[in-house]
Parts: structure tokens; C-alpha cells; sequence
């Protein structure tokens, strides 16, 4: 239940009348992760929520050394829930990071990046709102195995959707399994999960997050999409880790388990998370522009610029994982190409054309995927097309037509996302002057962040077998 607190005292006084008996602290590691410690009512007073409450910062990826570990979490009390999964009444509450020492902003805490991004907006003079809408997709499985060892190394997936159990005596083989490919939109009994989704939704909206539809994906094997209503910039980070965590916990609560893994099967649909973005001021949406091609004006016209411009440097965040470049790869609806149009899906910045109403004026790009840290992915996107603004970056002429059935002279001449994470990360490395702008990005962010994906996740998968990718990334 959301709780609709704005104050410290509002979380205090829901404490009470909720009969709350423990409090649950959650922030953001670097890669994206939500991360938590819980404290009993009587030890969180309107001071230790005011001040911050300490934690073991050397512990927690991407963030401090050994020596310096002292860390403080600070809860945003208009963050507040009660949590629907916990046995006793457990108010979670969303914090951001600050160093005990210095009584600053933790630089490399993902919230507050997500924060100075759009103070930066603001101070730009541009607009005085970001709006984001990510559409999330995952799969639901009935298990998952997977492990390494000296001289093996397997992955295992099932599902009772999957068109691989399509011959398996199931004590009755009911059939109804949705083929490769063919997962989009059936109805039960081929959908399956129906109600699963359903009661994601039903959690989802008592947690005051706006549902607009829920579906199953292309894939089989349970692959779903649950539609949020865009929001602020930060506000939808935390909603994304909301969404996250209920998808999660829902699955598992009837004996099944959820992943936002990019990329879990081979030979069919991946899991992308194609974000919605607009600038407003007041309750003038800045990307419309009447008469304009697909009613875009000039300034949403130089924000695709940007993010064009910077795409690859934007991959090492929005799609960061080494499994991601399983999905960034030519069919499959990936969007590797490099151009924007209307209506178009395999454009990597599609001009959605369901409305003509100014207020629905927005572009969507579709190259991030779901393992993603949104604070940072949403923040950066945000860079990159204040970037286009700002140096008034022509995104070119857009492409009306299949990318994929390009004659192969003007397929050539289309640009591409990168072809793996190490092409992603060097490209950030070259290019993230745009980044630093307004101290949104810190250089030491940028370094730590390409310090960690190449040691951690780029070298662990080298060194191994394909299926290592599943120790890293099936818990995202």
C-alpha cells in the first residue's frame, strides 16, 4: 500500500497507524541493483530519518573501500509503502546515499545522479520536466538451473508455455503452447499467466503506481510486459525498482521465478526496455510541433539528435550487461539501427503515432534493455538529448521504411549500436564529456563504472563458458 507521505513526521505518524514493526531501507547499488537493511520502529526517530542511518558501504558493489566504509542511507519519506510480501507490517522506504564524513550527496549514488539530472534541466533553462515511460519486458519461468564448475559448465530454463514441452507427458499435455515467436497476444489457455500479470498489476497500483496494460511478449515461455504510466525522471527510477521487486515476489509466491535478463533464450524474443521521453514546461510539451514530420518540433527534432549521436556511449549504460548484445543483434525487433521514425519498430528511435494530441508528442527509444541501473540509464538519456539541444544536433532524415529489408547499399549506410559491451564501454570511455555537465556525471562515476563492468562482468564471462552469463545476470 502506497502510503502517500510527503514529510518525515507523515512516515511517523503511518508508523502508528499502520501498526508497523519493522522498517525496511532500500538504495541502489551501482549496476542497479536494490539493496536493503531493516531496523525495528523504536530505533528510527524523526532524527536518525533527518541525519541518515548507517550502513557498511565497503560491501556493496561499486561503492566505497574497506577503509573508508562508513556510509549514511537518507529515506525520501514521500517514497514510503507498505510492503505487500513481507510475514509483518514492514514500511519500505527508497533512500539516497550521503558520506558521513564530508555530510554530502554520495557521488556515486545512482538516485542522486538521477536528481542533479534534472536539477540540470531546470538550471538549462530548456524545460522545467523530463517525463520517462519504460516499457519493461521479463519472463516468467517454472525454474531455472544453472552452474559451473572445473570441467562443466550447463544452464537449464523451463517453462509449461515453452513450445519445447510440447511433446512432454505432463499428465495431461493440455498443448495450448505458444510457438517461437508467436507469443504475442493470444488468449488464454495459450496465455497462460494471465492472472500472474494481473495480480502484479493489482500490486503494482495499491503501491500508487499507474498501470496503462499488461500482455504477454513475443517469446514463448512466458515472456510479459506491464505497461507504467510515465512519470518524472526519478520518480519512474524508483517506480522501475517497485516494478521490479513486485514482479519478483508475485512469481515467486506461486512457485515460479521472474528475470529481467536481456537475453535467457536462444533463437527467440529478447527482453528489451524501449523508454518513452518528452520535455515539458508548465504544461507545454516542447517535443510537439505542429506541421513539423510526425509532429515533432525542432528542439525534439535535436533531443533525437543526441541521442543518436551518442548511442553508443549511451549503450555502456542502457545496456549493460554482456547478455545485452545477445538481444542487439540484427531481427528479433532489435533496435540496432541508428535512425528515428514514425510508427517504425525497427528504428532505434521510433515517434510513437497512436495519438495527434499534443500532450502524447514524445520519442521512444528502444535500445535499452531492463538490466539496466535506471537512475543512471534515465539520467544519461537525458544528457545526451539536452546535449542535441544545446549544439542544435541534426539527427538526419528519418527512415520510413524495414530496416531489415534494406537493399544493401542503403543498408550500409545505416549505423549500428555496438556488437558487444567492450565496444560500448570504450565508446563511453571516448566520449562522456556530455555526461559531466552540471557535475551530473562525476569522472570518477564514469571511471569506477568502466572499471567494474570490465573487470567483473566482461573478464568473468571471458574466462568461462556462454552459460557463466547466468551467475551474473539472471538475478537482475
Amino acid at each position: 500500500m502506497f502510503l502517500n507521505c510527503s514529510t518525515i513526521d507523515d512516515v511517523l505518524d503511518a508508523i502508528k497507524a499502520k501498526g508497523v514493526r519493522m522498517i525496511d531501507l532500500r538504495f541502489t547499488d551501482l549496476p542497479g541493483t536494490w539493496q536493503h537493511f531493516s531496523a525495528p520502529p523504536g530505533v528510527v526517530d524523526a532524527d536518525t530519518m533527518s541525519e541518515g542511518i548507517g550502513f557498511d558501504g565497503s560491501s556493496i558493489r561499486g561503492f566505497q573501500e574497506i577503509q573508508e566504509s562508513d556510509m549514511l542511507v537518507v529515506p525520501d519519506p514521500a517514497t514510503a509503502f507498505l510492503d505487500p510480501f513481507t510475514a509483518v507490517p514492514t514500511l519500505a522506504l527508497i533512500c539516497n546515499v550521503k558520506d558521513p564524513v564530508t555530510g554530502q550527496s554520495y557521488s556515486r549514488d545512482a538516485r542522486h545522479i538521477a536528481q542533479k539530472a534534472e536539477a540540470h534541466l531546470r538550471q538549462s533553462g530548456v524545460g522545467d520536466t523530463a517525463y520517462f515511460g519504460p516499457e519493461a519486458e521479463f519472463f516468467v519461468f517454472d525454474a531455472v538451473r544453472y552452474e559451473q564448475g572445473i570441467n562443466y559448465s550447463y544452464h537449464e530454463i523451463d517453462s509449461r508455455e515453452g513450445i519445447w514441452n510440447s511433446g512432454k507427458e505432463e499428465s495431461p499435455n493440455l498443448g495450448h503452447k505458444p510457438r517461437q515467436k508467436e507469443g504475442y497476444f493470444p488468449v488464454p489457455p495459450v496465455d497462460s499467466l494471465q492472472d500472474l500479470r494481473t495480480e502484479m498489476v493489482l500490486t503494482l497500483e495499491a503501491l500508487g503506481i499507474q498501470i496503462e496494460a499488461h500482455h504477454h511478449e513475443v517469446a514463448t515461455a512466458g515472456q510479459g510486459e506491464i505497461d507504467m504510466r510515465f512519470t518524472t525522471l526519478t520518480r519512474m527510477a524508483d517506480n522501475l525498482m517497485i516494478y521490479k521487486y513486485v514482479i519478483k515476489n508475485t512469481a515467486r509466491k506461486h512457485g515460479m521465478t521472474a528475470t529481467f535478463m536481456p537475453k535467457p533464450l536462444f533463437e527467440d524474443n529478447a527482453s528489451g526496455m524501449h523508454v518513452h521521453q518528452s520535455l515539458w514546461n508548465g504544461a507545454s510539451n516542447l517535443f510537439y510541433g505542429d506541421g513539423h514530420y510526425a509532429q515533432l518540433s525542432d528542439l525534439a527534432r535535436h533531443y533525437i539528435g543526441g541521442l543518436l549521436k551518442h548511442a553508443w556511449a549511451l549503450c555502456a549504460l542502457c545496456a549493460p550487461t554482456t547478455n545485452s548484445y545477445r538481444r542487439l543483434v540484427p531481427g528479433y525487433e532489435a533496435p540496432i539501427n541508428l535512425v528515428y521514425s514514425q510508427r517504425n519498430r525497427s528504428a532505434c528511435c521510433r515517434i510513437p503515432m497512436y495519438s495527434a494530441s499534443p500532450r502524447a508528442k514524445r520519442v521512444e527509444f528502444r535500445t535499452p534493455d531492463p538490466s539496466c541501473n535506471a537512475y543512471l540509464a534515465f539520467a544519461a538519456m537525458l544528457m545526451a538529448g539536452l546535449d542535441g539541444i544545446r549544439n542544435r544536433i541534426d539527427p538526419g532524415q528519418p527512415i520510413d521504411k524495414n530496416l531489415y529489408d534494406l537493399p544493401p547499399a542503403e543498408a550500409k549506410a545505416v549505423k549500428s549500436t555496438p556488437g558487444s559491451l567492450q565496444q560500448a564501454l570504450d565508446a563511453l570511455e571516448a566520449d562522456h564529456a556530455f555526461l559531466l555537465r552540471g557535475d551530473v556525471f562525476t569522472k570518477d562515476v564514469i571511471e569506477t563504472w568502466l572499471s567494474y563492468k570490465r573487470e567483473k562482468e566482461i573478464d568473468a564471462v571471458a574466462l568461462r563458458p556462454h552459460p557463466y552469463e547466468f551467475h551474473l545476470y539472471f538475478d537482475i
